[in-house]
């Protein structure tokens, strides 16, 4: 077996996954790229813009990472969101909560780290609280609530429970050839309509969409394919290198946060090590702040009174615990998740549109008791 040096090999997973993710902030940061901003539109001026550009990224992300599937690549059941258990309740109340919270706290997970590279200060403050909701979800005392409840609540596939597989093991047709149809023709549907109108083909539209899919489908080749180790030297068994999940990983920004935080609170602990969770973290908000202070957009800003704060901490609360109950963001399902063809992105995804039209109907009914 060829020897492999590891710790070079996750330096230069790290330098690329951070590079993608400077990129990725500053494109968020000139395009005003938003889910929240998306849904917010489509309610309130009937303007489909912004939803066609995050529509455009997914297909883009999908048809890219379907692509690798086929060329026999990456295997979906080797990420987070396709494995067997299909936890479609966690997914669906987790979406809502995710959907509500970022409409109170301006904004998903990625919004939030575009707006602090910014300067906005509010936004600072919704970073440590999602994390410290988002930690305690995954280890503390939501987390015991989100097992002992939704999450209880599932559905076991003898294959993974991405499309791919799931069609292989009733058809018998290979898994590389079911991923290439689907995911060109559901990527191609979603591309097509995107596209279709002018509003969606215009140049900040195309930037966003076609660039931040390709990110996405880029990250997936980095993790899944540069940071893939068949047997590590030590332990002889499969390792993608530099992940916090062990499996390989594309953009998300709930749990991140939350290893962002650990890692800066025990920094000198040298079990704390940097992943490509932790480096995209970072990434976003560098390349946000490179786009702000080279456009002159750089503002800061900050709370305007005691509701608009009570509405952050809430709202980041709820994307901390939403986030992970439903494995993901706007990003991390929306994005990541819905490119590997897994039910569990779809209902996450779901949730999020609808608790973000929930919550938007919720402050348009305050404004218009206020009035």
């Amino acid at each position: 077996m060829q020897d492999i040096d590891i710790a070079a090999l996750s330096r230069t997973v790290l330098w690329a996954a951070f590079a993608l993710a400077v990129l990725f902030g500053a494109i968020a940061q000139r395009t005003h790229f938003c889910t929240m901003g998306a849904v917010s539109d489509i309610l309130t001026m009937g303007d489909w813009s912004r939803m066609r550009m995050w529509v455009t990224a997914m297909a883009v992300a999908m048809i890219g990472f379907n692509a690798m599937v086929a060329l026999g690549w990456v295997e979906a059941g080797k990420t987070i969101y396709a494995g067997p258990r299909f936890i479609w309740l966690s997914a669906l109340v987790g979406g809502f909560l995710f959907g509500v919270g970022m409409v109170l706290a301006s904004g998903c997970g990625s919004k939030t780290l575009v707006r602090i590279g910014g300067g906005n200060l509010k936004s600072l403050v919704v970073f440590f609280v999602l994390g410290v909701a988002a930690f305690a979800t995954m280890r503390g005392l939501t987390a015991v609530l989100r097992v002992s409840t939704v999450d209880a609540v599932a559905v076991e596939f003898e294959a993974g429970q991405d499309l791919p597989s799931l069609l292989a093991a009733a058809t018998g047709v290979a898994k590389g050839t079911l991923a290439a149809v689907l995911g060109l023709g559901l990527g191609g549907a979603l591309l097509v309509w995107a596209l279709m109108r002018p509003e969606g083909r215009s140049a900040d539209n195309l930037l966003g969409g076609l660039g931040l899919g390709a990110i996405v489908a880029a990250l997936w080749w980095v993790s899944g394919r540069l940071g893939h180790v068949a047997e590590h030297p030590q332990t002889l068994e499969e390792v993608f290198v530099a992940t916090n999940s062990q499996r390989m990983e594309s953009m998300t920004f709930v749990a991140p946060i939350a290893y962002t935080i650990d890692w800066l609170i025990f920094f000198s602990d040298k079990s704390k090590v940097l992943t490509i969770a932790i480096v995209t973290t970072a990434g976003v908000v560098l390349g946000s702040a490179l786009y702000a202070l080279g456009s002159r957009s750089f503002r800061w800003e900050g709370f305007r009174d005691a509701r608009d704060t009570a509405n952050h901490l809430v709202g980041a609360a709820l994307m901390g615990i939403g986030g992970v109950t439903a494995m993901g963001c706007t990003i991390g399902q929306g994005l990541s998740g819905l490119s590997t063809l897994s039910l569990t992105s779809f209902v996450a995804v779901a949730g999020i549109i609808a608790g973000a039209v929930a919550g938007l109907k919720y402050q348009f009914w305050l404004v218009e008791r206020s009035a």
